[in-house]
């Protein structure tokens, strides 16, 4: 970990689920422009891996932390590990998450129950103990990843689709209440990304995705930081993912829940 006198007047992002996909990129653009790093994942091996490059690469300090965030201490556990090296986080990016493909009474209760603590009570958490001392100083940012799974219920996937309209919603809530303050929170909503997220969800051949041309990581994590910068609250990378996101609105419920179901199916 570089510890130059300079690293330290630099501001620091924290950065979960930093080993791959949007989160890697999102740890390289905030790299390129200047922030030291705080990366959480529960890959060891490719966070010292990242570490060892970007520090090289960018001049920058990076700080590795490997968690398994489905744990319910994690969130702590991070928080203290970070005061007790006295490290200050400007920006805080809830970027870990994952979901799971079938229908909901053949799916393994396990799994989504760790999904639960990841993508929704770790996300909350983390928010919780670093926007107080955000508050405090007046000044801060938070970006949290959700979908745009988030703008309806999701057949096949029900409980991620759930996890990503609690995200959505609370983001906008949290954005509101901290008006004035300094603080600004962000979520971003990315339709299919090219990651390894599709494979390990069991959805690949779904006629949602295949054959179908989907958005790069670097894009989507280069649309986030922007729209993070500029304090904007809800952003959804794409303009078809964008116009689908709307046209929930004015569709009933139930046409938009066949309609994903349709999508989701792999026949």
């Amino acid at each position: 970990m570089n510890t130059t006198p300079e690293s330290h007047c630099k501001k620091t992002a924290l950065i979960t689920g930093a080993a791959s996909g949007i989160g890697y990129q999102l740890a390289r653009i905030f790299a390129d422009n200047d922030y030291n790093l705080v990366l959480v994942d529960k890959i060891g091996i490719k966070l010292t891996e990242i570490s060892s490059k970007f520090e090289q690469e960018f001049g920058i300090s990076v700080k590795t932390i490997i968690k398994d965030l489905s744990i319910a201490t994690s969130p702590d556990e991070i928080f203290l590990e970070l005061q007790q090296a006295n490290i200050k986080i400007h920006v805080l990016v809830n970027n870990a998450g994952f979901g799971t493909y079938g229908l909901f009474n053949e799916t393994d209760l396990n799994t989504e129950l760790e999904m639960l603590q990841v993508n929704l009570v770790c996300l909350t958490h983390l928010t919780k103990l670093f926007l107080k001392d955000m508050v405090k100083q007046g000044e801060g940012k938070i970006l949290n990843v959700a979908s745009a799974a988030a703008f309806q219920p999701g057949p096949l996937m029900a409980v991620y689709f759930a996890t990503k309209a609690y995200v959505l919603s609370f983001s906008e809530a949290i954005a509101n209440e901290l008006e004035g303050t300094g603080v600004t929170v962000t979520v971003l909503c990315p339709g299919s990304t090219v990651s390894a997220f599709h494979e390990k969800t069991g959805m690949a051949d779904s006629k949602l995705l295949k054959g179908k041309k989907m958005m790069d990581a670097e894009t989507v994590a280069e649309i986030g930081y922007r729209a993070l910068m500029r304090g904007k609250t809800i952003v959804i990378p794409g303009l078809l993912n964008k116009i689908l996101a709307k046209s929930v609105r004015f569709t009933p419920r139930k046409l938009v829940t066949k309609i994903v179901r349709n999508m989701q199916e792999d026949k």
